[in-house]
């Protein structure tokens, strides 16, 4: 289980970010707005966290004006998929192992 680790780096490998990423995984793309309230999160953290996906090429983000005013929308790009899927894959994996390992 050491890899787990070792094989994702620091800035995936975060409650907070990867709970970012689980959410833009399943929903495609995700207001700020609506990040904070999932997360129950301050603005601030919540900002920093998603900087830091962005800066590592996880989270594009796009400024966009609604009806309600200008809002951030957040998605994963295609790296951020690649990674989140290979992450899911190895959980499969592990938890595919650990159950061989009972029987």
């Amino acid at each position: 289980m050491n890899d787990l680790y070792t094989r994702f780096d620091s800035v995936f490998f975060e409650k907070t970010r990867l709970s970012l990423m689980t959410i833009l995984a399943q929903e495609e793309v995700v207001a700020f707005r609506t990040l904070k309230e999932r997360l129950d999160a301050t603005d601030g953290a919540l900002y920093t966290h998603l900087e830091k996906l962005v800066a590592a090429g996880y989270v594009g983000k796009e400024r966009v004006i609604a009806a309600g005013g200008a809002q951030t929308l957040y998605t994963l790009t295609s790296e951020g998929t690649a990674l989140f899927s290979d992450y899911i894959q190895f959980l499969a994996a592990q938890l595919h192992a650990h159950q061989g390992g009972e029987r």
